[in-house]
């Protein structure tokens, strides 16, 4: 008896600390958007960000007030010496938080860490061969989710997709693309819906489009996505991402039953934007 008694105070105090948790994050959260938004984030906005002028009154509110947010529950660090200053703040957190628009979020959960390279970096992989030996896999990248609370990405590349917003290529898109995916464990291409019922219209659309971007990637045939998207679902809902947001018009046309799940998904139709 004493045992369960036990059990239900600390079931107790468990539950206890998890609400009023909530109740402080919402209240540090209230207290940040008290607080202006800084005017040389504005300027840094404008400067950085030519799709921030497309964007509904409404929705450039939201994200500046998610930036906010992002900015002081995140940290960022700078990697190969590389400096950490508000311009990269900003320009990032600007990026990743157009993912959050319309939606209930809490703000990327697991992330706790963003880190930024000056130019691209090089990953090193362990990778068996045939005969059991394992060696380093070297690779060069422009970005990477870890599930494990971290992003990681490269400057260069960063300014040059905030830069040219039409190409349906950006990387902080594309990252945090895979933090949404990695919300429910691994990602998969199936991020969190928000409702059961949505998923079996999401299995059956991505399911069909990521099996015909496999088939124009081996064949060579012209698509709007990236055929790195072909790599494995979780790339491909990274890869359509981009698109959604950078080249909706387009993507409409050609893929009107994706840009509708996404559209559903995401809550935006980034095509009244233009």
């Amino acid at each position: 008896m004493l045992t369960i008694a036990v059990t239900i105070l600390l079931g107790g105090l468990a539950i206890g600390w998890i609400v009023s948790e909530d109740a402080r994050t919402r209240r540090r959260r209230a207290q940040i958007l008290k607080t202006p938004f800084p005017k040389a984030w504005r300027s840094i906005l404008k400067k950085r960000l030519p799709y921030f002028k497309a964007l509904p009154t409404d929705l450039q509110l939201q994200l500046k007030k998610h930036i906010q947010i992002f900015i002081h529950e995140k940290r960022f660090i700078g990697c190969n010496g590389f400096e950490i200053d508000d311009d990269v703040r900003v320009t990032i957190a600007a990026q990743a938080c157009l993912l959050l628009l319309n939606r209930e979020t809490d703000y990327y959960p697991k992330l706790k860490d963003i880190l930024v390279y000056p130019n691209a970096f090089i990953v090193k992989q362990p990778q068996a061969d045939a005969n059991g030996v394992v060696w380093d896999h070297r690779r060069i990248l422009a970005g990477e989710s870890w599930g494990q609370g971290k992003v990681i990405l490269s400057w260069t590349h960063t300014l040059v997709d905030a830069a040219e917003p039409y190409d349906g290529n950006n990387v902080v898109i594309h990252e945090f693309a895979h933090q949404l995916d990695q919300e429910g464990g691994q990602a998969n291409g199936a991020p969190l819906l928000s409702s059961i019922t949505d998923y079996p219209s999401w299995s059956k659309v991505l399911g069909e489009e990521f099996a015909a971007l496999q088939h124009c990637a081996a064949h060579g045939l012209p698509s709007i996505f990236s055929y790195y998207g072909a790599t494995n679902p979780a790339e491909f809902f990274a890869v359509i991402s981009e698109v959604f947001f950078e080249r909706p018009e387009i993507f409409y046309q050609q893929h009107p039953a994706l840009y509708t799940e996404l559209s559903h998904f995401y809550r935006l139709d980034p095509v009244s934007w233009h």
